[in-house]
């Protein structure tokens, strides 16, 4: 498999949501903030101007980085998963290893028309491997084509 291969990039609704949930660990840090300012009076401004800057960083910024730093090929009866924004991984799952295939949506997924798509595989060292961000239909169709490359290995 080429390494170098053109990354597919994830669903752009999945910045989106990854924003929401900043957003509302966001509110935490705000809230921390204003009880900071109101407990210290004369220092208007000292708790929140750095919340604020922390805010933008966390609600704007790491999701789009971490949107930019995922990515996924399906190609060659492989997947291969690239993320990490510090600490990068780039695992391949060779199809001939997957046990089972799992599409998965939480309640924000759902309403996001998203899915997580896990392939498990044999092994007990990370053993499965996750990717986030896909629209439903596209994980639906992966899951697809992975069982039916599965059932062309084992005839």
């Amino acid at each position: 498999m080429d390494d170098t291969a053109e990354l597919t990039q994830l669903d752009p609704r999945y910045k989106t949501m990854m924003r929401l949930v900043a957003a509302v660990a966001a509110l935490g840090v705000l809230s921390a903030a204003s009880a900071a300012e109101l407990v210290i009076p004369g220092w208007t401004g000292v708790f929140w101007v750095p919340a604020a800057l922390f805010i933008l960083y966390l609600v704007v910024w790491l999701p789009m980085r971490r949107y930019a730093t995922r990515g996924y090929t399906l190609a060659e009866e492989r997947l291969r998963v690239v993320r990490g924004v510090l600490f990068r991984s780039d695992t391949v799952v060779p199809f001939g290893r997957v046990q089972h295939i799992d599409v998965d949506q939480g309640p924000l997924e759902r309403a996001f028309h998203l899915a997580t798509l896990t392939v498990h595989t044999a092994g007990s060292h990370n053993s499965s491997v996750s990717l986030p961000g896909l629209a439903h239909e596209d994980a639906m169709a992966m899951r697809e084509e992975i069982r039916a490359a599965i059932r062309r290995d084992t005839q």
